[in-house]
């Protein structure tokens, strides 16, 4: 079922790229008047601390230091957001820009801009100025496609999160759709092949702590992000128009997606609950024309054409154009049998941005709610707290409200009008947590029924689709450290989040045991497995730089999930639940055995300390890193959160590599206290800068390796003896 046709035409790809032309010297001195009233404070670990007098200079301002600390990966993000990385990467991409520009269209954008509130059009006004002259004023940059930014540009990408709701719809199943279905069914293979195998989880943790539970009576916010390493820009942007905000902002974007103010603080996790849901169209053809059923209608299946632009081996530009089709539900994305699978998922992308930058201007709970009004955030869990000592877990305020009685997790009947969307969750009748007795909420991109121990809101309250993704280990291990704790401050916070414990294989290792001493006195495997199951059996389940039995549990866990994976699939359980309880006692022990060959082949005994194993190495900014045995690196101690561990490090093995080393997991960590004056500290993985050549390209790596948050400089009086540079846009 082939939709597609070929054209090289390049006429047409070059009217899509936006020409290579100097700015005009009008429009440069425009935007040198407009970057001398922007200041740049750099501090003394290169994090850039940004004041302009109008919030659109801040903007300005804190665009044009991302772009001084890493263009390339401002670029890529808005290549990828507006389905145009395929005109620097080639055609391996083309599938990933087809399913960005079903959703986005740079005419509708533009009328968007057009239709967006003042001051929102201000702020993306100065967002395009800031990279523009950044472009002007670096002549040594070389951008792959965009060299020039056009304001409307940031409607295509106003969420921070690691992992777009679009990517929800899968390549390969588009590709099947839309493109040739026997060249898609090896990668719909390899693409299945792939989600069985040991991987770091995305999303993140936070915890919000009362003050009824501090030392100072101040109330505290956790903000422990798991994305892939340098994925944020940490800084800070001011003005006098009241915006004063800190934290983490995604490249490109001019809004701090996890941070905090003078008053407030935000943490978001990816949630468990649902807000995209595919919808199972059946389909009618009459007269040369297609159809879906809808009740006692047919209507006209919408039809339209994309093309995507892409860069041939040879250098020179082409172009596919694809037949698209939708229904009121939304693009259609994928067959399933006889029926065409159409995707819904939000896309307000003016209320998205506006929902973004406003609540980095909150002071309380009060006005984050009110911000929270606008129904634009789909694909978060928030934890919040303030100066007034309120905290709490709030869900995705975009959640489609939906009839009760359908399976959302599967393709629901689109010929059923019973199946729509019928508008978004009222707030109050959302699960959430406000003020808590017990005095902490948690979360992490998981369930909320333990967010709050028994202070949390009831599963049976609510329909089920506001959680499908259950609760993962690192809530239980969060409980446990949470409850009955009292006189927190941020070290105490620091250090409840690098808690060493592992309680998947506290659950897991009691089995392997069981199974070994089941074993008959003359199995071979008796002996051998004999010293290995002795110093697990003895191991109390905490990671360490030194730790051996950390080393001999992880490999042993890798391996008997390969072995469970499957099966976990069919049996619809998480991998580490079917370990727990389905694996076959064989399964276990050849784990263990495959755990102590790869050691020792690798290292030359499998009694190898986990810190030998388990490194931090940033060699270059490559978006997708690669790492080297024989180059420096260094030790970190905490291990996977799929093990449990709040403080996530996503490692392993490459094809050239013996040593694992971490490319996700914590990235940029803070803690925040909230009072008269804020205090906070954090680390980001590496550095902030993306140029090797700089001190700030890895100037953080001990200190995330070992978890010792630095003091974050808040306050002007605080950047006293730690300023490195003060300087104005363009000098």
């Amino acid at each position: 079922m082939s939709k597609t046709r070929f054209l090289a035409v390049a006429a047409l790809v070059s009217s899509l790229a936006f020409p290579v032309v100097a700015a005009p010297s009008k429009d440069l001195a425009r935007l040198k008047a407009e970057a001398a009233q922007v200041t740049i404070v750099r501090d003394d670990w290169g994090i850039a601390h940004v004041r302009g007098r109008t919030d659109a200079q801040a903007v300005f301002g804190m665009i044009y230091a991302q772009a001084e600390d890493d263009f390339n990966r401002v670029e890529m993000n808005y290549l990828t957001s507006l389905g145009r990385t395929a005109e620097a990467q080639g055609q391996a991409a083309i599938w990933q820009d087809l399913r960005q520009k079903l959703f986005v269209d740079p005419v509708d954008l533009k009328a968007k801009y057009a239709a967006s509130p003042a001051w929102l059009r201000a702020l993306m006004d100065g967002w395009a100025d800031g990279l523009n002259y950044y472009l002007a004023t670096h002549p040594g940059a070389h951008p792959k496609v965009l060299k020039h930014f056009e304001p409307w540009m940031a409607l295509s990408f106003t969420e921070g999160s690691i992992g777009g709701d679009i990517e929800k719809v899968s390549l390969p199943a588009l590709e099947a759709f839309y493109g040739d279905p026997e060249a898609a069914g090896g990668k719909l293979k390899l693409a299945e092949a792939e989600s069985l195998k040991f991987k770091e989880p995305s999303g993140s943790n936070g915890m919000a702590i009362g003050p009824q539970i501090t030392r100072d009576g101040h109330a505290l916010l956790l903000i422990n992000p798991h994305t892939s390493f340098y994925f944020r820009s940490e800084l800070q942007m001011t003005s006098d128009e009241g915006l004063n905000a800190y934290g983490a902002a995604t490249w490109g974007q001019f809004f701090i997606y996890q941070g905090f103010n003078p008053h407030a603080g935000w943490m978001h996790t990816s949630t468990g609950a649902d807000t995209i849901d595919e919808f199972a169209e059946t389909i009618v053809r009459r007269g040369g024309k297609l159809f879906y059923r809808y009740g006692a209608e047919e209507r006209p299946v919408g039809v339209s054409t994309i093309t995507v632009p892409y860069r041939t081996p040879e250098g020179t530009m082409a172009a596919k154009t694809f037949t698209v089709y939708r229904t009121h539900h939304g693009p259609l994305v994928r067959a399933d049998g006889d029926k065409w699978i159409a995707i819904a998922l939000m896309n307000k992308p003016i209320e998205a941005l506006e929902q973004s930058f406003g609540r980095t201007k909150t002071t309380d709970l009060a006005s984050f709610l009110k911000v929270a009004e606008l129904a634009a955030n789909s694909s978060n869990d928030t934890l919040f707290a303030d100066t007034k000592g309120e905290t709490a877990l709030l869900l995705p305020q975009f959640m489609p409200k939906r009839d009760n009685r359908f399976d959302y997790t599967k393709p629901v009947d689109g010929s059923d009008p019973a199946t729509d969307w019928q508008g978004v969750t009222p707030f109050a009748e959302m699960p959430k947590v406000i003020n808590p007795s017990n005095g902490w909420v948690y979360n992490s991109n998981d369930s909320p029924w333990s967010a709050a121990g028994p202070n949390s809101p009831k599963k049976a309250d609510f329909p089920r689709y506001m959680d499908q993704a259950g609760e993962n280990p690192r809530t239980a291990h969060a409980v446990r450290v949470l409850t009955g704790q009292s006189d927190f401050t941020l070290a105490k916070l620091i250090a409840t989040d690098f808690d060493s414990y592992l309680p998947t294989f506290a659950r897991l290792i009691p089995g392997l045991a069981a199974a070994y001493d089941a074993l008959p006195a003359g199995d071979p495997q008796k002996a051998r497995l004999a010293e290995s199951v002795t110093r697990l059996r003895a191991w109390d389940d905490r990671w360490s730089a030194t730790s051996v039995e950390t080393s001999l549990a992880v490999g042993w866990g890798e391996a008997l999930w390969a072995k469970c994976a499957a099966d976990a699939k069919k049996a619809g359980m998480h991998v580490d639940d079917y370990m727990a309880a389905r694996a076959t006692p064989a399964q276990k022990l050849d784990a263990l055995t495959e755990s102590i060959d790869r050691l020792t082949q690798d290292f030359g005994t499998w009694k190898t300390p986990w810190g030998q194993i388990n490194r931090f190495q940033r060699i270059d900014d490559n978006i997708v890193p690669h790492f080297d045995d024989a180059a420096a690196s260094i030790p970190v101690p905490f291990a996977s959160s799929q093990w449990g561990s709040l403080a996530s490090f996503g490692a392993k093995r490459y094809p050239d590599t013996k040593k694992y080393y971490g490319s996700s997991g914590n990235s940029f960590v803070a803690v925040v206290e909230f009072g008269p004056r804020i205090h906070a500290r954090a680390v980001t993985a590496g550095g902030e800068s993306g140029d090797p050549m700089s001190k700030h390209f890895g100037d953080e790596a001990a200190r995330y390796a070992s978890g010792d948050l630095r003091e974050v400089y808040f306050y002007p009086d605080q950047l006293v003896g730690h300023t490195e540079r003060s300087y104005r846009p363009g000098e």
